[in-house]
């Protein structure tokens, strides 16, 4: 016999009855699929290259080299000083002949030009009356002090000619030394005290350097004063390169170092650090430095631009071959030997030298680093992803 409900059984029934109707009417819907992200080429995934790839593939490990830091800067190449010549008149005449033109190269003691001068005449007319008279006081003394020694003349004849020949020579000498600072050798005046003074108020401008003629402000027949530039002779066999550096950097070299200098369009040389400055540029608040450069070739040209290299040796630090380095999506990398396969691995990269670039992070002085095939691997790498549809 079936019990009879009671209100209170009933009441529970009508309550589980409706909880299990709402329960299936309200199911949370289906989560949408997740979208597919491409992988990272980055990532540590490795590629099995053909073997004509393969073959092609050189690997080295990482190991520790000594990465130098390098400091550049613009120079400038200027002529060297020492190795210019103004070759200027030392007195009013007028010019006779031209010896040179522009362009041409001179050797040490070649004539420019020749000048011609009244007062250079006077001047030389002075100084071989002046030689004719300290001759004719010499001997006269040199007669007086004979006689003297066999005491036939008195003591005071023999001071009077000694006074007289020595005022006659430093006469002599004073007009001497004077042609001399005017640009006359000792040989020219040696020819004129030889009777070579028929060609007078005639004298040579020479070149005191060998080198180039680079200026010429004298014409025949022109006129000119003392101290007036008629040409300019330089010698570009060796110059000077200049060069700023910020203080900092300044004070990490010494006299003697060694730069390179790389001229645009023309092999880079090397060159002693000859010049620092003991003083900041007020303006630019940087050092000014000088290199010496030879220059025979001619390679380098004054008022040119340069760029200027130093490097300070440094520690031996983790480094890898410059030819490992490559980017792939706009992440740098080296593709890293894993076991038969290659792994596409993002480095952090410090200093450059010569053909090494500083390992910071990403690489073990246990890994081997892919140095020749690298473009070929990349190739490899983006035909997969392609491949893939990634």
């Amino acid at each position: 016999m079936t019990p009879p409900f009671t209100p209170t059984a009933m009441l529970v029934a009508a309550t589980l009855l409706l909880t299990s109707c709402g329960d299936r009417g309200t199911e949370p819907p289906a989560p949408p699929p997740a979208t597919a992200r491409p992988p990272d080429p980055s990532g540590p995934r490795a590629i099995q290259p053909p073997p004509v790839v393969r073959n092609r593939l050189r690997t080295e490990p990482v190991a520790r080299h000594p990465i130098p830091e390098v400091v550049t800067a613009p120079g400038e190449v200027a002529l060297d000083l020492k190795q210019v010549a103004k070759i200027t008149s030392r007195i009013a005449g007028q010019v006779k002949h031209i010896h040179v033109q522009l362009g041409d190269r001179v050797k040490p003691g070649q004539p420019l030009a020749a000048i011609g001068s009244l007062q250079l005449d006077q001047l030389v007319e002075e100084y071989l009356i002046g030689k004719a008279q300290a001759d004719v006081a010499e001997n006269s003394f040199r007669r007086t002090e004979k006689l003297r020694a066999d005491d036939i003349v008195p003591e005071r004849k023999l001071i009077e000619d000694k006074g007289r020949y020595l005022e006659t020579k430093a006469r002599y000498q004073h007009v001497r030394e004077k042609l001399l600072a005017m640009g006359l050798s000792k040989s020219e005046l040696a020819g004129l005290e030889r009777g070579g003074h028929e060609e007078g108020h005639h004298y040579t401008l020479t070149s005191p350097i060998a080198g180039t003629v680079v200026a010429q402000n004298a014409v025949r027949g022109q006129g000119v004063a003392p101290g007036e530039e008629l040409f300019e002779v330089v010698d570009t066999s060796r110059v000077w390169v200049f060069a700023n550096l910020p203080i900092e950097q300044a004070r990490k070299f010494k006299e003697g170092d060694r730069g390179t200098i790389a001229p645009k369009g023309a092999e880079a040389v090397t060159a002693p650090l000859t010049y620092i400055a003991p003083m900041a540029d007020e303006t630019t608040r940087t050092i000014h430095v000088r290199f010496e450069v030879a220059n025979a070739q001619g390679q380098l040209k004054p008022r040119e631009y340069v760029d200027v290299t130093l490097a300070l040796p440094g520690s031996p630090v983790p480094a890898i071959p410059a030819s490992a380095v490559t980017t792939v999506g706009q992440i740098r990398g080296v593709f890293v030997e894993r076991d038969s396969a290659y792994a596409f691995v993002p480095v952090e990269l410090g200093r450059e030298g010569g053909d090494r670039i500083e390992v910071r992070s990403g690489l073990t002085e246990q890994d081997r680093v892919v140095v020749a095939g690298v473009f070929d691997l990349k190739n490899v790498l983006l035909k997969e992803h392609i491949g893939t549809g990634e």
